[in-house]
């Protein structure tokens, strides 16, 4: 096993606890900065005060939060004035292996669907369950070889 595969499952292990410890973790409608705020019992003044800014600058960033617009410095700012830690993450829908798997079959059955297409016009084309099985053959040669246009649309 060379270093880049030690690497890369190392990566997959840690998106993996990601996606499962975060699975069950939705964002508040109001957002959290106003959810954190107001479960600590505390005004916008209380936090502006902490941070040594207007209230207005709280709310202002309550809003750029809800709007998506704010920055990942002013969100790890205004949590450390609340007392608490910013986590920011990218978590994947399932597991690695189930995305790769997903990409592979999808790029496996175009293929395999567009080559059927011009055997049929020269009435060469297979029965459906020879496709279905070429078309996993070619996904699982994908997850191992993962070639350069792997993540290419279509």
């Amino acid at each position: 096993m060379d270093v880049k595969s030690t690497a890369r499952r190392q990566y997959i292990r840690a998106a993996d606890a990601a996606a499962a410890g975060a699975s069950g973790i939705k964002q508040p409608s109001e957002g959290w900065l106003t959810t954190i705020r107001k479960a600590l019992g505390m005004s916008g003044a209380d936090v502006a005060a902490r941070l040594g800014q207007g209230r207005n600058t709280v709310y202002q960033a309550e809003r750029n939060e809800r709007n998506n617009v704010i920055t990942l410095a002013q969100m790890e700012k205004l949590a450390t004035a609340m007392g608490c830690h910013f986590v920011y993450a990218i978590v994947p829908d399932g597991r690695i292996e189930d995305v790769i798997r997903k990409q592979a079959r999808q790029k496996a059955e175009a293929r395999i669907r567009r080559v059927s297409a011009h055997m049929a016009l020269e009435q060469q084309s297979l029965p459906e369950p020879q496709i279905q099985a070429r078309i996993e053959d070619l996904a699982e040669e994908l997850v191992r070889t993962m070639p350069p246009d792997f993540w290419d649309p279509q």
